[in-house]
């Protein structure tokens, strides 16, 4: 069977059962569960599923597509590719914090085999990351945004007071030479604030679609950036205005 057939099968499989476990799936397609796993973090990168412990699901956005825009597949590629470059930072035995969101869910599929310690307020990314016994899921609380399954507000902002992380990894609204990393969500921005404070380095996932574009909540300064990864559609003039700012810029 090719693998697009094979992959086709195993997503039919999902939208009839909802979710099922990696051995199941196996059996349905006369495959190994190595080859299962590999196509379900395949296709988890490609945003068509959510892998949990022993398995996988299909989450709201895919059983009802209807319901939400659909990203292009170029997009997919773009996501991809800054999440896998933003992965490739990771070292182990580090405490890493992953924020929410759907540019940083790309660097998920590629923490696997990683020994780390990983503090979010994604729920998504807890559910995600839960699958892999080498890497300590903790869980900031907070008041629950439901667009993005993220967790806000003071309550985020106190669990942060005993925290400390290597690296804080997080996407934007728009990344501005001048303007530094800004949001949408008003709420957003005291508990990026406080999240900062406890974070050795900022790294920041954006496409070029951000660079050069401003929100309403300041999320960082420019100087406060450690590391932008971005894609190769960035604007070269913007790019070269981040770097002046001291922020290293990697374009993937």
């Amino acid at each position: 069977m090719l693998v697009p057939d094979r992959r086709r099968r195993l997503v039919e499989h999902l939208h009839r059962s909802g979710s099922a476990q990696v051995e199941d799936l196996a059996d349905a397609l006369g495959v190994s569960t190595s080859t299962v796993r590999r196509d379900l973090a395949d296709l988890e990168a490609e945003g068509r599923l959510r892998r949990a412990h022993g398995g996988a699901y299909l989450h709201r956005a895919t059983l009802y597509p209807e319901t939400r825009p659909q990203a292009a597949p170029e997009t997919d590629d773009v996501k991809r590719r800054i999440g896998k470059a933003a992965a490739d930072r990771l070292t182990d035995g580090t405490t890493v914090m992953i924020l929410g969101g759907s540019t940083t869910a790309a660097m998920l599929p590629f923490c696997a085999g990683h020994e780390l310690t990983v503090v979010t307020n994604g729920l998504d990314v807890a559910h995600t990351l839960a699958e892999h016994p080498d890497i300590t899921v903790v869980v900031l609380g907070g008041v629950l945004h439901r667009e993005q399954l993220t967790l806000l507000g003071p309550m985020t902002e106190q669990n942060m007071a005993d925290l400390h992380v290597d690296v804080m990894f997080a996407g934007a609204f728009g990344v501005h030479p001048q303007g530094g990393v800004t949001g949408t969500k008003i709420m957003a921005a005291g508990s990026h604030h406080s999240m900062l404070r406890h974070a050795e380095e900022l790294v920041v996932l954006a496409d070029a679609a951000k660079l050069g574009r401003q929100g309403p909540t300041l999320l960082a300064e420019m100087d406060q950036v450690h590391t932008l990864v971005t894609d190769r559609a960035a604007d070269e003039q913007l790019v070269e205005a981040i770097r002046r700012r001291g922020t290293h810029v990697e374009v993937c």
